[in-house]
């Protein structure tokens, strides 16, 4: 999304103490960063606390930003997801209310002109029933097939940012799709016909 020479500019604005600058990367990163933390809390109100935390954890760093090493996406969102999978590690160890929410009343939403209120009503139940299987996976699990399906990592990526072998990624990802696919036969999401 940006340059290394935007993003770096970018940067040095905010430590100038320039608002607007901040405002770009907030606007910019805000939403992904939203539904990274909703699909690890489940919860839209512990989403929003955990995005704001990220922001201000980003905003303390930006003098980290190094351009050389990457564009400010990739900083920002490897920062967010080390932020987001400490924070979820911490409450897996204390665990606390898992009741999930309806992601559709706080996330944005892109509309075909082919929208129909049929449609729009049928695309949040399937996210619903879709979030409330990644739920229900083992913690282990469920990061690994977030951070593969969903943030599209690529396996060298979740090495890194989870510190384990490849083989135990793969194979982590592998056993949550096929317990995901199993969670949404049983809740009748998907037929039993394309399993």
């Amino acid at each position: 999304m940006d340059s290394g020479a935007e993003g770096a500019e970018l940067v040095r604005r905010c430590r100038t103490g320039d608002g607007a600058a901040w405002e770009e990367i907030v606007t910019q990163y805000g939403r992904r960063i939203f539904n990274l933390a909703y699909r690890f809390t489940s919860r839209a109100d512990a989403a929003e606390d955990l995005t704001q935390d990220v922001f201000v954890r980003i905003y303390r760093t930006l003098d980290q930003y190094d351009p050389k090493q990457g564009n400010l996406q990739n900083w920002l969102m490897r920062l967010a997801r080390n932020l987001i999978i400490d924070d979820y590690r911490r409450r897996e160890r204390a665990p606390q209310d898992s009741h999930s929410e309806d992601l559709a009343d706080h996330t944005y939403h892109l509309r075909a002109h082919t929208d129909t209120p049929q449609r729009t009503l049928e695309r949040r139940e399937l996210g619903a029933q879709v979030q409330a299987g990644i739920d229900k996976l083992p913690p282990d699990l469920r990061t690994c097939v977030i951070l593969r399906d969903i943030e599209e990592l690529s396996y060298q990526e979740i090495v890194e940012l989870l510190q384990i072998p490849e083989g135990t990624v793969k194979s982590r990802i592998n056993r949550g799709r096929i317990e995901l696919a199993k969670q949404l036969r049983r809740m009748r999401v998907i037929a039993l016909s394309e399993a």
